[in-house]
Order: C-alpha cells, then structure tokens, then sequence
C-alpha cells in the first residue's frame, strides 16, 4: 500500500516520477487533502491540458513486476474532454505499456495496449462511471492473462503478449481530466 498519508501536502508524490504519452503539457500532480479519501490525503493530476490525444502518468519509482495485482480508487472531479483514471502495468517506458481505464463521461471502462505511442483497445464494458465518488478499479496481470475489475466485480479477461517482461506501475488520466487517486495497492504475484 502506498502510505499517501505520508507524504506532504501541496508537494509531488514522494517515490514517482512523472512522464506523458501523447501530445499536450506534462501533467501536474500533488498531494491534496480530500476528508472523503480514506487517510485525508490523496494524490491528483490537477492539469487541464484540453489537448485529447495526452496521457499524464505519475510512475511508482522502486516497483517493477511482469505478474501483479494493483487496486486503487479513484474519483473523477473535473473535466470538459476527459474525466478518467487508470492504472498502468508493465510500463517500459511512456510510449509502451498496458492500462486499464475508467471514464465517467463515456460511462465505460477500457483496456488497451500503447506500443510506441499508438493506443489501442484490447476490451471494455460500458457501465456507469459517476463523477466525484470514489470508485474500485482493478488491474490483474498473470502471463498474458489481463484481468480488469471494477467496484468489486470482476468485468472481462483479455489475453495478449505484446509486453512478457517486468514493467513500472504507474497511476494515468487522459486530457484534461482532475482525478484523485486513493488506496493504492499494489502485490506482486509468483
């Protein structure tokens, strides 16, 4: 578990670092108080870049696994382009890794590989994505095996061996998204 309750308000999260995919500003990211958050502090991408195709990652700076569970919560506060949050595995770099995706102005959740730079969709399920409440997301990655979950429910598997090797973990918006990261857990699995 990432202790966000650790780190100081107003500053960078302390152990990331930060890089984008796409075009558009870096992203800006800082610790904020939130007394909904589980510890009253979280972590949130605060830019609003409305530049569509940019994808701010805040990148977990001492873990790097090819087999892992990551779960968090997230709430979406604020944007006119975007309103998502997702998670990151195998990142080998910003141009190339898996995400896993929740947007509340689409109402969907999305899985897609990046290879260099290029984003492309592996599986989704469209279902209700409410802003500003905190929401589950899910990231299971077993070989080739992708699992994404969503509240608690597990919502589809994909298979895909575009990224084998140990890659970072890193938490992602998309535009101009504001979205708040919470309860980050991340377990490495044999």
């Amino acid at each position: 578990m990432i202790a966000i309750d650790r780190m100081t308000l107003g500053s960078p999260p302390a152990g990331f670092s930060f890089a984008r995919t796409g075009r558009g500003t870096d992203g800006e990211w800082s610790v904020v108080e939130d007394p909904t958050g589980s510890a009253g502090r979280v972590i949130e991408q605060t830019s609003t870049d409305r530049t569509d195709y940019r994808f701010p990652l805040a990148i977990h700076e001492s873990f790097s696994a090819a087999n892992l569970d990551v779960e968090l919560r997230f709430k979406a506060v604020a944007g006119r382009i975007d309103q998502a949050g997702g998670i990151v595995v195998r990142l080998q770099d910003a141009d190339n890794y898996y995400v896993a995706r929740a947007n509340a102005l689409e109402d969907n959740v999305r899985f897609y590989r990046v290879v260099q730079g290029r984003r492309e969709q592996l599986s989704g399920a469209d279902l209700r994505v409410t802003a500003n409440e905190w929401h589950r997301l899910g990231l299971r990655a077993e070989g080739e095996r992708f699992t994404v979950s969503y509240d608690g429910n597990t919502l589809f598997s994909v298979t895909d061996g575009t990224f084998a090797e140990a890659g970072g973990v890193a938490l992602w918006t998309k535009a101009d998204s504001v979205t708040r990261f919470d309860q980050i857990a991340i377990t490495p699995l044999p």
